[in-house]
């Protein structure tokens, strides 16, 4: 199985008062380190992003650290290490897969190792992980990144946020896997017939003054004037051109299916 893979924390370039555009597969990838005129001096977002060539899947991680982008770059590292494993369990129906590479990282995140590792770093990351497989989505999600699904289908019923942002949630020094209980969500949705547009992004996006992001509506208008990459390009600059402070990274793809999804009976 060949795989096409990137990665990046923003500790490596951090994109400061420069906006960048990459392609992996048919994802689009794009960040902004934020302006240093607004006082901006560093970038704690990171990414991972792989997708197969001849199975039908994306997986992506979304972070958006705090203090340091330490936790952000153990959190890569560390999903990096279970990269055979993950893609030997997409090969399995999405039913199957979802549920077991879940497990796969839940289990890692809580393990004695990986919690030692998250009390040496300085600082904790926010974590999206969100899959792509046939027809399916599937998200596990810690802290505030956001995920959104664009359909006119879910738009008729003004439905495109499909995560929850949820604060006080980290991996890292402040760890939620040191809890009794540690805190996350998760979730499956299905794809609906004709382009179905998956859109990812840390929070620099929706908190930038004097724009209305927050409302996602405004995203997916903005998207049905201009194509993928052109849409996170105009976004970014947007934001660059409001003077926004924090760093903004945004993961976005487009998956057309024949798959008719669930309709009610009637």
């Amino acid at each position: 199985m060949t795989i096409l893979e990137y990665s990046w924390a923003g500790s490596e370039e951090p994109y400061l008062d420069e906006i960048d555009i990459q392609h992996v597969g048919r994802m689009v990838l794009g960040r902004f380190g934020g302006n240093r005129t607004a006082g901006q001096y560093k970038n704690e977002d990171g990414c991972l992003l792989w997708t197969s060539f001849n199975q039908d899947w994306e997986f992506t991680v979304l972070l958006d650290a705090h203090t340091t982008a330490e936790s952000a770059e153990l959190v890569i590292q560390t999903v990096k290490i279970l990269k055979s494993e993950i893609a030997a369990l997409l090969m399995m129906p999405p039913g199957e897969a979802f549920e077991q590479v879940g497990g796969l990282l839940l289990n890692k995140f809580k393990s004695q190792d990986f919690k030692a590792k998250c009390k040496k770093v300085k600082g904790e990351t926010a974590f999206l992980c969100v899959i792509r497989q046939s027809s399916f989505l599937w998200w596990l999600s810690i802290g505030d990144c956001i995920l959104h699904l664009f359909h006119p289908e879910l738009a008729a019923f003004n439905e495109y946020q499909q995560n929850h942002r949820s604060f006080y949630e980290w991996v890292g020094k402040v760890n939620t896997f040191d809890l009794p209980v540690p805190c996350y969500s998760s979730g499956a949705k299905e794809l609906r017939k004709g382009r179905n547009h998956i859109f990812l992004t840390t929070d620099g996006l929706t908190e930038c003054p004097n724009t209305n992001f927050a409302d996602p509506k405004e995203i997916f208008n903005l998207f049905s004037m201009f194509g993928n990459e052109d849409g996170v390009r105009e976004l970014l600059t947007l934001i660059k051109d409001k003077n926004v402070r924090d760093s903004t990274t945004i993961i976005s793809w487009i998956i057309d299916t024949e798959h008719e999804g669930r309709k009610p009976g009637s």
